[in-house]
């Protein structure tokens, strides 16, 4: 229990100073809040290492997929949930920077690949990983329910796989959301709703984040759900190996969205100096050769050596983008319109 004590105006500005030397940038370098999404994954012992060697201290805080957890940034921005946040991606950036969630930062490391997928020149988001979002199928399901697997997304519309796929909510899923932009890619701003709207018809399930679309819903993951087709990753099936290795899931390349997500300092951050460590970090040799085995997903610094189980999980070669601007200035619409169609 802390004892209160009548303190003489000596005494209490000694005690001040000493309270600053505790609790002021002294003791913030001895921890660093990371705030990510749920399906941050990583290796503790890089985490291990890097407190070994300069003191701090990562603890890490999940917030929701990557669209709950660009929200919450945006409604904290005032008094930070954390330090340093990893997680914000390519379609949710353009909101993260315009609220002026992150500070600028350019790190030394961000020259080694990460600036290939740069979002602006100010250096607030440095890119950590990148994959594609493309439909994953489970073959042994669909042959069982003597279902040929779809090739594209108009496949998807088409009734012999009615009440098959689940997707996640573009509202509040990154995943999602790139796969909303995937079919306003390919249908365009004028028909991107009537094809949602034939999915719709067809069965399609709607939920909140990837982690209960795959690993609740989808019938290939370890939750053994009843839905044989899901939105993931394109390098989704090189966590899904039997036992010669092979991939047990398929993804549908032509059906792919190329996401990337950032870090960045929080504006605000308590802890600015180790905040700036901890996203050296991130672009480290070290923490980037765990990320495709952590979070199935590429690291952006270039020379990392890949899983030999990859090799059955290529990349998709045609994935759809779209400019940043035009994400940014139709996002919130789309979302609307999308949720009309299948919502409404």
């Amino acid at each position: 229990m802390r004892r209160l004590f009548t303190l003489t105006a000596v005494a209490l500005s000694v005690a001040m100073t000493a309270s600053c030397s505790l609790f002021g940038s002294d003791a913030t370098d001895g921890k660093v809040v990371l705030v990510t999404h749920d399906s941050f994954e990583y290796d503790q012992a890089v985490f291990d290492k890097f407190k070994a060697d300069t003191g701090i201290t990562v603890e890490v805080r999940k917030s929701g997929d990557a669209g709950a957890l660009t929200n919450q940034l945006v409604l904290t921005k005032a008094s930070p949930l954390g330090d340093v946040a990893f997680g914000v991606d390519n379609t949710f950036a353009s909101r993260a920077l315009d609220e002026g969630v992150f500070a600028e930062y350019r790190s030394p490391e961000a020259d080694k690949g990460p600036q290939r997928y740069a979002v602006d020149d100010t250096g607030r988001l440095t890119a950590v990983d990148f994959g594609d979002v493309c439909v994953n199928a489970d073959p042994a399901a669909l042959a069982a329910a003597n279902v040929p697997a779809p090739t594209s997304l108009e496949d998807l519309a088409d009734p012999k796989y009615k009440d098959l796929l689940v997707v996640e909510d573009p509202a509040t899923s990154s995943p999602g959301l790139a796969f909303l932009l995937a079919t306003v890619s390919q249908y365009g701003q004028k028909d991107f709703q009537s094809y949602w709207a034939r999915l719709k018809a067809n069965g399609v399930k709607v939920v909140s984040g990837w982690e209960e679309a795959y690993t609740q819903e989808f019938s290939g993951s370890s939750g053994k759900g009843k839905r044989p087709l899901v939105v993931s990753y394109a390098s989704s099936p090189s966590a899904e190996l039997d036992d010669k290795g092979k991939p047990r899931t398929a993804a549908l390349l032509d059906t792919c969205f190329k996401q990337v997500e950032y870090a960045g300092v929080l504006t605000g951050a308590k802890n600015t100096e180790g905040a700036r460590k901890v996203l050296d970090l991130l672009l480290s040799a070290d923490f980037q050769s765990k990320v495709p085995d952590k979070m199935y997903v590429y690291p952006t610094r270039e020379g990392v050596e890949l899983p030999a189980a990859w090799a059955a999980t290529p990349p998709a070669v045609n994935a759809s983008t779209l400019p940043a601007a035009d994400i940014a200035a139709n996002r919130e619409r789309w979302i609307e319109q999308w949720r009309a169609a299948v919502r409404g």
